[in-house]
């Protein structure tokens, strides 16, 4: 998938849906959530340079966003529950290669000013 496939944004389902965020510990991706059986993780972004999210489910990414969908609430608020460490670890597994911009469409970010 390239950046110009992402989904039109009535192709996102998501952005109505409350996930119940978990705190990872990692900067990269710091929260994560169970959605439906699904694992979603969001990517936090070297912004302005990217967007400021990149939603991945179950591995996948699936669109950016540039402000945090209202339904998604607020997921790195004070009182946020971690995760625990196994359950972070297993939520994190399909996207820790993922860490650049762009790396996940085989089109990592190079610049070294955003992120290098």
């Amino acid at each position: 998938m390239s950046r110009e496939d992402l989904p039109e944004p009535d192709e996102r389902p998501e952005l109505g849906m409350r996930p119940a965020w978990r705190l990872t510990w990692s900067p990269c991706f710091p929260v994560a959530a169970m959605v439906e059986g699904h694992v979603w993780v969001l990517r936090l972004n070297s912004f302005p340079d990217h967007p400021m999210w990149t939603l991945f489910v179950d591995g996948t990414r699936r669109f950016d966003v540039e402000a945090m969908p209202e339904s998604w609430g607020r997921p790195l608020r004070i009182g946020t529950r971690p995760a625990g460490p196994r359950a972070a670890r297993r939520m994190l597994a399909g996207v820790r290669e993922y860490t650049v911009y762009g790396s996940e469409v085989g089109d990592p970010c190079e610049d070294p000013f955003c992120c290098g």
